[in-house]
């Protein structure tokens, strides 16, 4: 199911799926972080996770059929205050630039640090306070 929805996204489009495969879900899920789904009708419809070890979030992605409903800010929020519960690290991402998610991490209170190697615009966020 996480799968499909990461290959449903229209922007940050993941171009080689074998990529990101089945164990590196799995590592991820249960190595490295903490995983949350967002649902709509019994329907997993977007997933995010953060990455504890490499304090960074490895996904956050919603459904495009589901977007513009808050399930991703929701994610997102409830992601964050995990981590931070967790460490005091600061935490980053990166994301293409030109792109709705970039528009909404800078939203977010996201601050960009530069690029990646490979173009995208790279974000890090020092504390979180939860808006709830």
């Amino acid at each position: 199911m996480l799968t499909e929805i990461r290959l449903a996204v229209r922007e940050n489009v993941l171009n080689n799926p074998a990529l990101v495969t089945y164990a590196d879900y799995v590592e991820y899920l249960t190595r490295r972080g903490r995983g949350w789904v967002g649902e709509e009708a019994g329907r997993i419809v977007g997933f995010a996770i953060a990455d504890l070890t490499g304090h960074s979030i490895w996904a956050l992605f919603v459904h495009p059929d589901f977007d513009q409903r808050g399930i991703g800010r929701a994610l997102h929020d409830a992601m964050l205050s995990w981590y931070f519960g967790q460490t005091s690290e600061p935490l980053w991402l990166s994301t293409a630039p030109g792109t709705r998610a970039e528009g909404f991490y800078r939203r977010a209170g996201w601050c960009e640090t530069g690029r990646t190697a490979s173009g995208e615009v790279r974000f890090e966020l020092t504390k979180w306070n939860s808006p709830t």
